[in-house]
C-alpha cells in the first residue's frame, strides 16, 4: 500500500493552505481533490458547456457547480482543483473580535462557543492575506471610477449613515505586486510559477469571478497556494475523491478512494495525518458516513448559512447602475450589529437574460414593432433602425438592476445527519427570523435611497454559498469535533480544516478565516514534525451467533469486532468499536458482507444496573436493497445463574433500509440469536492486539469486562 506523511482531502481554502505550508516544512504531501483543474479559458460558457457545468457522478456529470437542496436551504459549492475559490467573489474580510463569542445560548439550548480569539488569528490572516495578493478594489485609478455600482453603494451607505468600505479582493488589478492597475495587462507569475502554465491577465472587469475566471485575474488557491505547494514537492490528484476512513494500529490512517472519470473500484493509501478539507457537506459526510469509535457525539450540529440572503433591487431611478462592470462584489457595507450587505455583480450575458426574463415590456416592444412595420408597408417607409432600436428597449431591467448579498449572525442550530446515504439537514430558518428580518429590512432602505424596488423573489428561501458547521471545533470532546487547531479529539493526526470546524456564524465572508485557521493548524503540524505520532494499541476478536428470525427463517453472522485504540475503548461510557464480517440468512439472499457495523459493550441500559452489547450492521440483500441488523443483549441485575443466558442471547431486529442511531426504519423482521458454548470456546482464541503493550491492553481489557459482570452480578449487588 502506498503510504505518504500527509493526505490531505479537498483542495479549498483549509486544504490548500494546508497542502503549502506541510510541503514547504517538509512532508511527503497528497492532495486529492474530487474535480479536475480548470485553468484560464476552460470555465464554461456556452449553453451547452454550462449544461454539463454541474456536479452530480450518478448522472455522469463532473463539472463546477454542486448544488445542494435541503429543506430551508439551498448552497451552491464547487467541484475542482481550488475549491470554492474558482466560484467565490474574492473577498478577504477578517472576523470581527466581538463575534468570537464565548457561551452565545442558542434557542434549543447549549451555547456558541469559540475555543479562539481574533488576536490568535491576525497573524495567520497576514500571511494567507499576502500570498492571495489582497488588494482593494481601485476605485480613483484610470479605467476603474465609472464604476457605477460600487459608487451607487458608497452613496446609499452615505445616505443612511452605514460603514461603507472597499474589502480586500484576492483579483489581480496590476500585473505585478507594486505596479500601476490597468486592464487586461500580462500578470507577471511569482517566482513559484502557475501550475496550469497559461497566461494570466488582470482583470477587464466583465463580473464573471463566480462562474470562473477565464483571464485568470483571479488569485484563487490553484494560482497561489497549490502552485506553490507544487513548487515544494506536493502530489496534486484530480478527480480523486475520498470514500473510507480507519484507523490504523498504532497511528495514522487508511483512507479509500476512487479515481472518477471513468470511476474505479475502491483503491487505499495510508498516511501519518489526514486533513479533512473536502468542504462543510463533504468534511461531515465522510465523518458521518465513517462513524469512527469514540468521535464526539456533536458530530452534525451546528449547522450555519453563515446569515447569507441573495435579493435584488430593480430598476432604480436614480441612476443606471450597470452591475454588469466590474468584479463581481467592489465594496461592502457593514451595519452596527455586525452584518454586511455587498452589491452582486453578473456576467454582462446576464443583461440578455435579464431584459428576455422581462416578458410584460418584451412584449409591448413586440406589438409595437409588429405595427410599426404595418404602417411602414403602407407608407413604403423601408428604414428600419428606429423600430430595431424601440424593439430591443432601453436596457432599464438590466442596466439599473443590481444583485444585493447579505451575511452576518445567524442561529447555528442546523443538525447534518445521514438518512440511508444521503445527507440531510434539519434547520429550520425561523430561529434567525429576527436577524433576517433586519438585514432585508436594512436592504429596503438602500433600494429606496437609488429609487429601486426590492425583491427578494424568485428564491424567497435561503441560498448560501458560506455553508458552516458539521465538525465544530470545541474545548472538550463533549462541546466540539475537533479543537481550536482542527484535530479530532481522541484521534491524533485526524485534522478537520475547512468550513466544517466552525461552531458559528463567521459574518463577513469566511474564506479568509477558514484560510487562516488553516494556517495555524499547520503550525501545530509543523511544529510537531520530528515528534513520534502518538501511539495505540488495537484489541479484535471474532463472534459467531446462531438463530432465527420471524419464527423460523435461519440467521447468523460472523464478525470480527475491533477496538482501535484500546485505552479509549474502556474509558469512554458507550465502549464503540467497529464490527466487520458477513451475515447469512436466506431472507436476505445469503451470505452477504456486512458494509458497516458497530459494537458497544456494556453500554449504560436503562438503570444503573442495566448494561447492554450493542449491534448495528449494515448490509445489502440479494436485491441489492439496503438492510440493518440491530442487536441487543440485556445484561441486567440478577442472580449469577442469569450471566451465561444474558451474555449469549441477542435480540434482533432485521429494518430496512440503513438506519442510523435515533433513527426509526420499517421492522422486516424480529428473532433471536445466540453463541453456543463452542463457539465461545473458540471465539476466546481469536483474541490479538496490534501495537506496542499488547499483552497489557489485553489484561486491561480482561480486567474491565470480568469488573462489569460483577458489577451487575456480584453478590449483593
Amino acid at each position: 500500500m502506498e503510504h505518504v506523511d500527509v493526505l490531505v482531502a479537498g483542495s479549498g481554502f483549509g486544504g490548500s493552505v494546508a497542502a503549502y505550508r506541510l510541503a514547504e516544512a517538509g512532508f511527503e504531501v497528497v492532495v486529492m481533490e474530487r474535480g479536475r483543474a480548470w485553468p484560464p479559458g476552460s470555465f464554461p460558457r456556452s449553453p451547452a458547456q454550462m449544461g454539463k457545468a454541474f456536479w452530480d457522478p450518478a448522472a455522469g456529470l463532473h463539472g463546477l457547480f454542486d448544488v445542494w437542496s435541503f429543506g430551508d436551504c439551498d448552497s451552491v459549492v464547487s467541484s475542482g482543483l481550488g475549491g470554492g475559490s474558482l466560484i467565490y467573489a474574492n473577498v478577504l474580510l477578517r472576523k470581527e473580535e466581538k463575534w468570537f463569542v464565548r457561551e452565545s445560548p442558542l434557542p434549543g439550548g447549549g451555547y456558541e462557543h469559540w475555543p479562539i480569539s481574533r488576536d490568535m488569528l491576525d497573524p495567520h490572516y497576514d500571511a494567507v492575506e499576502r500570498m492571495m495578493g489582497a488588494a482593494a478594489y481601485p476605485l480613483d485609478k484610470k479605467g476603474y471610477q465609472d464604476t457605477a455600482k460600487t459608487r451607487a453603494m458608497q452613496d446609499a451607505a452615505a445616505e443612511l449613515g452605514l460603514d461603507w468600505q472597499l474589502p480586500p479582493l484576492a483579483v489581480s488589478f496590476a500585473p505585478k505586486p507594486g505596479a500601476r492597475p490597468e486592464i487586461g495587462l500580462q500578470i507577471v507569475d511569482p517566482e513559484y510559477g502557475n501550475l496550469h502554465g497559461v497566461p494570466r491577465r488582470t482583470c477587464k472587469l466583465c463580473g464573471e469571478c463566480d462562474i470562473g475566471c477565464n483571464e485568470g485575474a483571479k488569485n484563487s488557491l490553484d494560482h497561489t497556494y497549490l502552485s506553490a505547494a507544487r513548487r515544494h514537492g506536493a502530489d496534486l490528484r484530480t478527480l480523486h475523491e475520498v470514500r473510507t476512513i480507519t484507523p490504523r494500529p498504532g497511528g495514522g490512517y487508511e483512507v479509500g478512494f476512487v479515481q472518477r472519470d471513468p470511476l474505479t473500484e475502491l483503491q487505499t493509501i495510508s498516511c501519518d495525518r489526514l486533513v479533512l478539507a473536502a468542504g462543510t457537506y463533504g468534511t461531515t459526510y465522510l465523518l458521518l458516513k465513517n462513524q469512527l469509535p469514540g468521535i464526539s457525539k456533536t458530530l452534525g450540529t451546528r449547522f450555519s448559512g453563515n446569515g447569507d440572503i441573495i435579493s435584488f433591487l430593480l430598476r432604480a431611478q436614480d441612476r443606471p447602475i450597470a452591475a454588469s462592470r466590474g468584479p463581481v462584489i467592489t465594496s461592502s457595507i457593514r451595519l452596527p450589529d455586525g452584518a454586511y450587505i455587498q452589491e452582486g455583480g453578473f456576467p454582462a450575458f446576464v443583461d440578455w437574460i435579464a431584459e428576455a426574463a422581462d416578458v410584460g415590456d418584451e412584449f409591448k416592444r413586440a406589438v409595437r414593432f409588429v405595427w410599426e412595420r404595418l404602417r411602414g408597408l403602407i407608407t413604403r417607409d423601408h428604414n428600419l433602425s428606429a423600430e430595431l432600436s424601440r424593439l430591443l428597449g432601453t436596457g432599464e431591467l438590466s442596466d439599473r438592476s443590481l444583485p444585493i448579498l447579505g451575511m452576518g449572525r445567524d442561529v447555528p442550530d442546523g443538525v447534518l445527519r445521514l438518512h440511508g446515504e444521503r445527507l440531510v439537514l434539519d434547520w429550520d430558518a425561523e430561529t434567525s427570523r429576527e436577524y433576517y428580518a433586519e438585514l432585508r429590512g436594512t436592504m429596503r432602505r438602500i433600494g429606496d435611497v437609488l429609487g429601486a424596488e426590492y425583491s427578494d423573489a424568485p428564491l424567497r428561501r435561503v441560498l448560501t454559498a458560506h455553508p458552516l458547521g458539521g465538525a465544530p471545533m470545541g474545548r472538550h470532546i463533549g462541546e466540539g469535533v475537533c479543537d481550536s487547531r482542527g484535530e479530532v479529539f481522541g484521534f491524533p493526526g485526524l485534522y478537520v480544516a475547512d468550513g466544517a470546524a466552525m461552531p458559528g456564524p463567521v459574518g463577513p465572508n469566511p474564506s479568509l478565516t477558514i484560510a487562516a485557521m488553516a494556517d495555524r493548524m499547520a503550525d501545530r503540524i509543523t511544529t510537531r514534525k520530528n515528534a513520534p505520532m502518538p501511539v495505540r494499541t488495537a484489541l479484535s476478536f471474532t463472534e459467531e451467533m446462531r438463530g432465527t428470525l420471524n419464527g423460523g427463517d435461519g440467521f447468523a453472522f460472523h464478525i470480527t469486532i475491533t477496538a482501535d485504540d484500546v485505552d479509549r475503548f474502556l474509558t469512554e461510557p458507550e465502549h464503540l468499536a467497529r464490527a466487520e464480517g458477513w451475515i447469512d440468512a436466506a431472507i436476505c439472499g445469503g451470505r452477504r458482507p456486512i458494509e458497516r457495523g458497530w459494537f458497544n459493550l456494556f453500554a449504560p441500559g436503562e438503570s444503573p444496573e442495566h448494561r447492554e452489547m450493542r449491534y448495528r450492521l449494515h448490509f445489502r440483500d440479494g436485491e441489492n436493497q439496503p438492510r440493518t441488523l440491530l442487536g441487543v443483549k440485556h445484561v441486567k441485575h440478577g442472580p449469577p445463574t442469569r450471566l451465561w443466558l444474558d451474555t449469549s442471547t441477542l435480540h434482533s431486529t432485521l429494518l430496512e433500509g440503513y438506519v442510523e442511531e435515533g433513527e426509526e426504519g420499517s421492522v422486516l423482521g424480529t428473532g433471536t440469536l445466540r453463541i453456543s458454548p463452542a463457539d465461545l470456546t473458540r471465539m476466546l482464541t481469536t483474541f490479538h492486539t496490534a501495537g506496542p503493550g499488547g499483552a497489557a491492553a489485553l489484561a486491561r481489557f480482561g480486567a474491565f469486562f470480568l469488573g462489569e459482570l460483577w458489577d451487575v452480578y456480584g453478590p449483593g449487588n
